[in-house]
């Protein structure tokens, strides 16, 4: 199984219990493709570099876990539907 580090920004807008919630299906997401969590590390909102959809801040989420196949392909295409979620990104973080 491969390492894998998956970054995503949250919407600002959202309260604290809409937020984990959010998280949540992050987590959600990785485990219902196949992959198991090692850590989940909260940033919190923080100043982006440029405004996303009119957003100048968003709530940055970093969830490390391990998984095979074309986990991270899955991982994008549901995010990339998912409301909530402004920007991710997966990468594998371990050496081939």
């Amino acid at each position: 199984m491969a390492q894998y580090e998956l970054m995503s920004i949250i919407r600002p807008t959202l309260d604290d219990e809409h937020i984990e919630a959010a998280v949540e299906s992050l987590t959600n997401v990785v485990t219902q493709s196949g992959g198991t969590i090692d850590q989940v590390d909260k940033w919190g909102k923080r100043h982006l570099s440029y405004p996303i959809e009119g957003h100048p801040d968003g709530y940055y989420v970093v969830v490390s876990f391990n998984g095979s196949g074309p986990i991270s392909n899955e991982i994008m295409r549901v995010l990339n539907l998912t409301e909530t979620v402004m920007r991710s990104i997966v990468v594998r973080t371990d050496p081939d």
